[in-house]
């Protein structure tokens, strides 16, 4: 991906588009600077100025100095430079998601001459991608930034040749003859002999002001991953009653004096003999009937407080961080009626990793059976590749 150049956002709180497109810039792990109008009127003036006379938000100013107003995701991945036209027509192998499953899968087929392409909805790198620091990953006894090890795999995929999409997602994939077509979010179509879906899966959020922007700055999705970072600290909140919520919970009581359990629901969804263990923990308080209304930032740009709304109303608690556990969704609405998923949406492959559509396979978190952690998603990525192998040689030899 190329550099991203410093970036300006006008708009409001309120506004749909602006939402969007700062969904899309922090998808795209892309740096910028949000000035709110209803709080920077001064800023109107601005906006007019470069809109001839008119408020079009959101006005997105790049470092260039130029400015596009009110851009769809399109309009913004071609004015950021992202690769989003596959050069060649036919592929040995397409490989759906650029997280780290699939990245591994692409080096390793590469270096055996297989012609692959990677298509990658958002940014490359995937959950990865967005974590602050991963401490538990092999070799790298000081720990890494996510973004820093998501680029380096992807600048490892480029050398060997293979070819990455982003801001690119994939419409349909359906049989045409002996080849697999895939079509494209671009209008255009590419045609495979093999596939691997490395969609992942999404951790559903609370969709609160202020999230979105704070994921990896106090924001998290696993406590396994991001709770050690927070050894000494004084509070966490926990976000959720299932048995991950809980779990996660009295895990970061290891690192935390104490853990604000913050559930919507009237009583908590975990087993009985975690509500047991959370509810006589010492360091874990649990509020029921409650939701988070808005993550707040300090000067930093790292997590301060929530504020929760509650029973007696909205009350403003302190934290380093917070880690939200309210479900995982697979991305797999793609493969709908093609192949076979299990009660939770997440693809089955009941010979190795390959689908029960031929010439299908499936790696990492998307996978049933997976264990949702780095390490296991790279080691699928390489397993794949293998299986993948077979496959096409197995077609060159009928």
């Amino acid at each position: 991906m190329a550099l991203a150049p410093a970036l300006t956002v006008y708009g409001a709180t309120w506004c749909p588009d602006c939402r969007r497109a700062k969904q899309f810039l922090t998808d795209q792990r892309i740096p910028y600077t949000w000035v709110d109008l209803e709080t920077n009127p001064d800023a109107i003036a601005e906006v007019e100025r470069r809109n001839d006379g008119k408020r079009i938000i959101p006005t997105i100013v790049f470092e260039d100095g130029s400015h596009v107003a009110e851009p769809s995701n399109d309009e913004l991945a071609d004015k950021l430079g992202l690769a989003r036209e596959a050069t060649d027509h036919v592929y040995d192998t397409v490989i759906v998601g650029g997280g780290p499953a699939g990245l591994t899968t692409a080096i390793y087929l590469a270096r055996e001459k297989v012609s692959t392409l990677i298509v990658e909805r958002s940014a490359l790198g995937g959950q990865a991608g967005v974590t602050e620091r991963l401490d538990n990953y092999p070799g790298f006894p000081d720990g890494v930034a996510g973004a820093e090890l998501a680029s380096r795999i992807a600048q490892q995929a480029r050398r060997y040749g293979v070819e990455l999409l982003e801001a690119v997602a994939v419409e349909s994939i359906s049989r045409d003859d002996e080849l697999l077509e895939i079509a494209l979010s671009t209008g255009r179509h590419v045609h495979a002999r093999s596939i691997v879906l490395a969609t992942g899966s999404t951790y559903r959020r609370t969709g609160a002001e202020g999230e979105a922007d704070l994921i990896g700055a106090g924001v998290h999705f696993c406590a396994t991953c991001d709770g050690p970072f927070y050894d000494g600290a004084d509070h966490l909140i926990v976000v959720g009653g299932g048995n991950s919520a809980l779990e996660e919970g009295l895990f970061l009581t290891q690192f935390a004096k104490h853990i604000t359990v913050v559930q919507a629901a009237p009583e908590l969804s975990a087993s009985r003999l975690l509500q047991e263990r959370v509810l006589n923990h010492p360091q874990i308080t649990v509020r029921l009937n409650s939701t988070i209304e808005e993550f707040h930032a300090d000067d930093t740009g790292h997590l301060d407080a929530v504020s929760v709304k509650g029973p007696e109303g909205v009350e403003r608690l302190e934290g380093a961080g917070a880690f939200v556990f309210v479900g995982l969704e697979p991305n797999t609405s793609l493969v709908e009626g093609l192949l076979q998923r299990d009660e939770r949406g997440f693809i089955l492959t009941p010979e190795g990793q390959e689908t029960t559509f031929a010439g299908v396979f499936a790696a990492g978190d998307v996978r049933a059976g997976s264990t949702k952690q780095l390490a296991s998603a790279v080691g699928e990525g390489a397993a794949v590749a293998l299986q993948v192998r077979r496959y096409l040689d197995s077609l060159e030899s009928a």
